[in-house]
């Protein structure tokens, strides 16, 4: 009698784990109908793009390029919205409180998603846990460059000129906390010069002020610097990449100029709010992909100063995850403080 007790006991705990199970894998089905027909009705309304840096940068000239096409292949208007300041924070705590919908994404930068993280340890958001990575989209090569007056030719000549002025010397970025000022702040620790940071709103801003005499050296995108270079109003001393861009060949690495292990490099890519259905994340990697190897969009972004870099969600989620401990240690080591 006892036993047939127990045994009905545990029979009854197997048919409640049988129903739980089966409940379960019911709702996993509808959640997953629910996710691919979302995705086959997606979008539905336009869609917002949020760019983090003001007109005339390098997201902004990219967003001009991308955004159109991705509005032809999805089938609605994508508006692109300017939500500049702190680096590009503003832009990647929009896209993370923004409705998780996928009508509403945008570019974070490498300084939002991976420098700030150490840097601004009371950021509003999580790189890691609020927003969903789609695709990487671009590199943008930097530049250490002066203006045209100032008569320094190579990276050498500006070490030798700066270290005995120590303190005396400015540098200007697009902002703290930024790719840019990353690269300074290793100048200064790897060639042992004390040049006093500036930050300014974007690139454009910068290249307009070293252009215009208001700083002597600067540290900027080659999408803000080329058309100055070209009309020789701003010279290019070196690049931050290891290696030399293709974009522009002869513009020695700062590696190779006498500061051996030099590399700081400058991305961004296209993100979305975290919960975003997988299925419209996978729809959205497929255009933005798509619209990224079509020759005249890597020619316009070439053209332009940046190298195209689509990515998988999974490469572009790790490429951030690895980044965050690399660069901590890049900073603890260069002393950068964001004021």
């Amino acid at each position: 009698m006892y036993r047939g007790r127990v045994d009905s006991r545990r029979w009854k705990r197997t048919a409640y784990r049988m129903v739980e199970t089966a409940a379960r894998l019911v709702l996993a089905c509808a959640l997953t109908w629910a996710g691919s027909a979302g995705a086959q009705d997606y979008p539905t309304r336009p869609l917002r793009f949020i760019v983090g840096f003001p007109p005339g940068g390098s997201t902004d000239v990219a967003a001009r390029v991308i955004v159109p096409r991705l509005a032809e292949r999805l089938g609605q208007p994508v508006l692109i919205e300017a939500r500049s300041g702190a680096g590009g924070n503003i832009a990647v705590d929009t896209i993370a409180k923004a409705a998780p919908d996928g009508h509403t994404i945008g570019f974070g930068v490498s300084g939002a998603l991976t420098l700030n993280v150490t840097l601004q340890p009371n950021l509003p958001y999580d790189p890691l846990k609020d927003i969903a990575p789609v695709t990487l989209a671009a590199i943008s090569p930097l530049v250490l460059a002066v203006g045209a007056p100032t008569p320094l030719h190579s990276v050498r000549e500006l070490i030798a000129y700066a270290r005995p002025r120590a303190g005396e010397l400015s540098y200007a970025t697009g902002g703290e906390g930024t790719a840019m000022h990353l690269a300074g702040a290793m100048l200064n620790l790897l060639a042992g010069l004390e040049l006093i940071h500036v930050p300014f709103k974007g690139n454009s801003a910068t290249a307009a002020a070293l252009v215009g005499g208001q700083v002597p050296i600067a540290i900027l995108d080659l999408t803000s610097a080329r058309a100055f270079m070209r009309a020789g109003r701003i010279r290019a001393l070196g690049v931050t990449s290891a290696k030399r861009t293709l974009l522009a060949p002869e513009i020695p690495t700062l590696a190779e100029s006498g500061l051996p292990g030099f590399e700081v490099v400058s991305w961004f890519g296209v993100i979305a709010p975290a919960g975003t259905p997988s299925a419209i994340l996978t729809r959205l990697n497929a255009e933005l992909v798509g619209v990224l190897t079509e020759p005249e969009s890597r020619d316009k972004l070439m053209t332009l100063g940046l190298e195209p870099a689509p990515s998988s969600q999974g490469e572009f989620a790790d490429l951030i995850r690895t980044e965050i401990p690399r660069l901590a240690k890049l900073i603890r080591t260069s002393g950068i403080r964001v004021e």
